[in-house]
């Protein structure tokens, strides 16, 4: 099995405000169904962009984002294929309302 990481941008979910019950609804349905089927590894939803520190190499702490790039939320399955993975994502894309990124974790020489 292969893990892969599911994931989307902050600000990517842009439906109306109101409907937001019915989309976390189908994410919460989607992650059982994943669970369900012995595939689920861990996930959420990450706060606001403006709520990060981050840690320099030398030790240094800064509020804020260095990058444009933020990630609204993921999910890591662990499937058999590239292809099972990009179904996964297909289901969590129709959930969230928003496109997904699919991208597989290099493998640990360790293990």
């Amino acid at each position: 099995m292969t893990r892969y990481l599911i994931s989307f941008d902050d600000g990517a979910m842009t439906f109306p405000k109101e409907e937001l019950p019915d989309v976390a609804e189908a994410a919460h349905a989607v992650m059982q169904e994943a669970k369900d089927a012995r595939v689920w590894v861990f996930g959420g939803g990450l706060t606001n962009h403006e709520h990060v520190s981050v840690v320099a190499t030398d030790g240094t702490v800064s509020d804020g984002p260095e990058s444009k790039a933020y990630l609204g939320g993921f999910c890591v399955v662990d499937v058999p294929s590239r292809e099972q993975a990009l179904e996964w994502a297909a289901k969590v894309a129709v959930a969230c309302r928003c496109a997904q990124e699919v991208r597989e974790f290099v493998p640990d020489p360790a293990v």
